[in-house]
């Protein structure tokens, strides 16, 4: 099989150097992510396009993985499925493209393109007409229109080859992987983080992924989920890193010691702060977020205007300007929107009253009594991993959770005690009632600290309002060894949250 692949026009446009550079690396990138399907396949190509060849023997499963990963390679802006056969003049052309074309037109209208290259004693509109005519002899009810076809019939002659186009599809643009700086994203796994990642992608940036881990496994498995398909869609060709910062222990401390107000901002300086040491110290000139002016409070100019000061680090947003269904429409396109809308939103910390418009001697001063080696602790236990390893690591998480519901927590043998989990102005605002369970209150940003005082002979339910947060520390704490821990649900007609 054959295949035309035409550059991105902002490629072909570059000097000579940048455009031989930027066409080296594609051809890289293309015969990278082709070959892990087929190992003998040939990638060609010049000035606007490359050519692709593929075995003989590849398998018809093989040849549709083919084209679907080309069509997600950065730096593609066509791909066009081509026969070669031979053509020196127009009538051995015409009798060697009719067998293809005549199905394709019946009862429509149709023009032909031709692009031309070498020396012939026609020119491409020459062509274009004789062909064009020999389609209509051919095909009698077929009309000719040239504005507004229904079919375009497509050809390249080089010389002697004759390229027929039987199919083509769009590439996704850009620039090829790899011809631009390293960048680090910072990916939670809704729908904002993830496609402003792949934008970058496609600018050519090599985009590696820091993750601030708020939720324990469930919450990193979900975010591994978004970053492998990213890489095995978009990235393939080049190798990057995943990084894990267990922020918990942040969160805590963020809950204990800044007001309500400002949580937010915080939350982000802190995360920056984390994200710029590793940065300068791969050398990475660039960070990479999902933020969008004033989707949320910490979201509004003056607010990352404050959360940047932290860094001297290019804090780049790519989908700062876009409204939140043209990203959720992009998370479709791109593959990332199933993951987000499963993955739980779950926030470190919710103001009551957020400032969305901090000053920032207010937010230093806030930050004084926060406790710094809690930050550098987490800094200390990240864990990175590149990204093929992580393909193939264990999951993170295992096995059905226990969940529960009043009426069936009540009747569960042995002790069973509730743990509510909420903040303590949700608890004030909507009270358990517990049916006689007995209630311990731990906040969440306690829970994983406190384990220890959890007896092992007991069923201990968390309960949370939406049971987002409830599950993800349920699962920690049976990660870290607890023996029965579930989740509380309530009925959502009848009972009180």
């Amino acid at each position: 099989m054959h295949y035309l692949i035409k550059l991105h026009p902002e490629i072909t446009i570059k000097s000579k150097s940048v455009r031989d550079h930027m066409i080296k690396c594609l051809r890289h990138n293309v015969r990278m992510v082709i070959q892990l399907d087929d190992p003998q396949a040939r990638v060609q190509g010049g000035f606007d396009s490359l050519e692709v060849h593929l075995s003989e023997t590849l398998a018809a499963i093989g040849r549709d993985r083919v084209e679907a990963a080309l069509g997600r390679i950065p730096g593609l802006h066509e791909i066009l499925a081509v026969e070669e056969l031979r053509g020196e003049s127009p009538e051995q052309i015409a009798r060697q493209v009719l067998p293809y074309w005549v199905d394709q037109v019946a009862g429509k209208r149709f023009c032909v393109r031709v692009k031309r290259r070498g020396d012939h004693a026609f020119t491409s509109s020459e062509l274009e007409r004789y062909l064009g005519g020999q389609v209509l002899a051919a095909v009698p009810d077929a009309t000719v229109d040239l504005t507004r076809p229904e079919v375009t019939l497509t050809l390249e002659l080089k010389n002697t080859r004759l390229l027929l186009i039987t199919r083509r599809w769009p590439g996704v643009g850009g620039y090829p992987l790899g011809t631009q700086e390293n960048a680090l994203a910072l990916i939670s796994g809704g729908f904002d983080s993830p496609v402003a990642a792949w934008r970058m992608m496609t600018r050519g940036a090599r985009t590696h992924f820091l993750f601030f881990n708020l939720g324990g496994p469930a919450h990193e498995a979900g975010v591994r989920e978004v970053v492998l398909h990213l890489w095995r869609q978009y990235g393939r060709s080049h190798k990057v890193f995943f990084t894990s910062v267990p922020f918990e222990p942040v969160v805590a401390e963020i809950l204990r010691v800044i007001p309500d107000g400002l949580m937010g901002v915080v939350l982000k300086r802190m995360m920056l702060r984390v994200a710029s040491q590793f940065a300068e110290h791969w050398q990475i000139p660039a960070l990479v977020t999902g933020d969008a002016v004033a989707q949320v409070s910490s979201q509004s100019l003056t607010n990352l205007k404050v959360i940047d000061q932290v860094t001297d680090q290019l804090v780049l947003r790519p989908v700062i300007t876009e409204n939140k269904q043209t990203i959720i429409d992009e998370a479709r396109r791109i593959g990332t929107a199933p993951y987000a809308e499963s993955m739980p939103e779950y926030c470190g910390v919710i103001s009551r009253r957020p400032n969305i418009r901090v000053r920032r001697a207010d937010i230093e001063a806030a930050e004084v009594p926060f406790d710094f080696s809690v930050l550098e602790n987490a800094r200390e236990q990240a864990v990175s991993t590149r990204i093929d390893r992580l393909e193939k690591a264990p999951p993170l998480v295992s096995g059905e959770l226990l969940t529960l519901d009043m009426e069936q927590a009540q009747a569960r043998p042995g002790p069973v005690r509730i743990v509510d989990i909420r903040p303590e102005h949700e608890r004030s605002v909507a009270p358990l009632q517990s049916a006689g369970l007995p209630v311990d209150v731990i906040p969440f940003y306690e829970l994983q600290s406190r384990a220890g005082e959890l007896a092992a002979d007991t069923t201990w339910l968390l309960y949370c309002e939406r049971g987002v947060m409830s599950r993800m520390q349920a699962l920690h704490l049976a990660d870290q060894g607890v023996a029965s821990v579930g989740v509380l649900v309530l009925a959502k007609e009848g009972a009180t949250p």
